[in-house]
């Protein structure tokens, strides 16, 4: 009778019981199932019927208000069964079938109302990760001279929803790349994240320095928060085999380069945008092949019994073969594994590689190269 009504239970659903679902449902046939061996065993009086009574309620925990209601089908035939090899009707019987009966209703309930929160819920987590990849657009894999792939790694397997921020586009002045952390998380940090990027991808293109990019960010940052809101970036630019760096209080890029890990420090430090940075471009010359990684402050933090994940140490064995995407995998599979599932804060990262110059193509160099002259 049992595997009969689960097959019930499993077609009453809209779809498949989940995991948990079964695992409730499972739980409380095997109470009824202990409850039917115990009376069989006590013989014809029926004592043990109202323990059956928790079979509804361990149901609701988990499984929607059908499959409660299957549970207590079941419940409800087991006692009927019971009652009618009873030699007399008994107050413990009556009482049984009205108890299995009542808290059947309330269960039920209680499961209806769980199981609709719970569809509101993962509807706004859906929400929110459409709102999320509205904002961060797919990178890559070609990015004007570079090979570019990016990742977004939440701390939370049902909540995709973090401040974080990148994009790389081709300019007249260049390949350029920002990477963000406004502070804080949810919504918030997601329209503040909106507004940076919207503003970057405007002034990108009209502004020939990237200081003035940077302003330019931090008047819109400023006009968007409060007083104790702000957005660390690290603002990157290629521009004909130069790369030029900005930093407003970001952790500092890393540069792979024949086996060596270089971090790219500003040379000297700026607040986050929204603070008025004064920043100082670090100008390097690329070579080909070279990778540069950006990455926000969750990597720096991601530990184990306290132990950072060792960011510099492994970056070359992770991130120096393959493709750019390759080497962003491996990265997180890594960290993954490092901080055990367990993530303090999202991360984003950004792999880039620098292909060689373009063939046949002229591009202004930076305007603060001493002695650079416009091509």
């Amino acid at each position: 009778m049992l595997s009969v009504v689960r097959t019930h239970l499993l077609q009453s659903g809209r779809g498949p019981l989940s995991p948990g679902a079964r695992a409730g449902v499972g739980a409380a046939l095997g109470l009824l199932a202990i409850v039917a061996a115990m009376e069989i065993a006590d013989g014809r009086q029926v004592r043990c019927l109202p323990l059956m009574v928790a079979a509804p309620v361990l149901a609701a925990a988990f499984a929607s208000w059908r499959a409660v209601l299957g549970v207590v089908l079941v419940a409800l035939l087991l006692g009927g069964g019971f009652a009618l090899v009873e030699p007399g009707a008994s107050m413990v019987t009556g009482a049984g079938l009205g108890g299995i009966a009542l808290s059947g209703v309330i269960a039920a309930g209680v499961a209806a109302v769980r199981q609709r929160q719970a569809e509101q819920i993962a509807e706004l987590s859906r929400l929110a990760a459409v709102a999320q990849q509205a904002v961060l657009r797919p990178l890559g894999p070609q990015v004007g001279t570079l090979a570019v792939a990016a990742r977004y790694i939440s701390s939370t397997a049902t909540a995709e929803i973090g401040g974080d921020l990148y994009e790389a586009i081709d300019t007249p002045y260049g390949v350029r790349m920002i990477i963000g952390d406004v502070r804080g998380k949810g919504l918030d940090a997601v329209r503040l994240a909106s507004i940076v990027l919207g503003s970057y991808r405007h002034v990108a293109y009209e502004r020939a320095d990237l200081r003035a990019v940077v302003s330019d960010l931090d008047r819109a940052v400023a006009r968007s928060v409060g007083d104790e809101d702000f957005v660390t970036a690290a603002l990157v630019e290629e521009r004909g085999g130069t790369l030029t760096i900005v930093n407003c209080g970001h952790p500092a890029p890393l540069l792979l380069r024949r086996g060596a890990v270089i971090p790219l420090e500003p040379p000297a430090p700026a607040p986050p945008l929204g603070f008025m940075p004064m920043v100082r471009p670090r100008v390097e010359r690329l070579e080909p092949g070279d990778r540069l990684l950006l990455f926000t402050d969750g990597l720096g933090e991601a530990r184990r019994d306290g132990e950072f994940f060792p960011t510099a140490d492994r970056a070359w064995r992770l991130l120096g073969h393959g493709t750019v995407g390759d080497g962003l995998a491996s990265l997180e599979t890594a960290l993954v594994e490092w901080v055990q599932d367990r993530l303090d804060d999202d991360i984003a990262l950004v792999l880039m590689e620098y292909t060689g110059p373009r063939s046949g193509a002229s591009v202004p160099v930076p305007s603060w190269e001493v002695g650079a002259t416009e091509a």
